[in-house]
């Protein structure tokens, strides 16, 4: 499953302004919504480019280790556990073998 960042959107006499909540400095604004969402993803790709420059300009001769970095959430299998947890508890409960 992938990280999933927040976007929030906030009507004023302007049209609207919006931000992402994880992310310092991901801001916009626009007209409507639409276009307050368009420049908030372009926003979004901004501050990320500036902040690979910045972490290359910074670390140029530096040795690092540069890796791809993913939240893995695994909730399928910890269903599962839960599933078969409960199974067995329900089956010991009500005196019946397990399935």
């Amino acid at each position: 499953m992938k990280e999933q960042l927040t976007a929030v959107f906030q009507k004023v006499s302007e049209g609207y302004i919006a931000f992402v909540e994880e992310l310092p400095g991901a801001n916009a604004q626009g007209d409507t919504l639409d276009e307050a969402r368009s420049n908030l993803r372009e926003a979004v790709q901004l501050v990320l480019e500036a902040n690979r420059a910045l972490s290359n300009e910074t670390l140029r001769d530096k040795p690092v280790i540069r890796e791809p970095l993913a939240r893995k959430v695994s909730t399928v299998p910890r269903h599962r556990e839960i599933n078969e947890f409960l199974a067995q508890k329900i089956c010991r409960d009500l005196e019946i073998p397990k399935p």
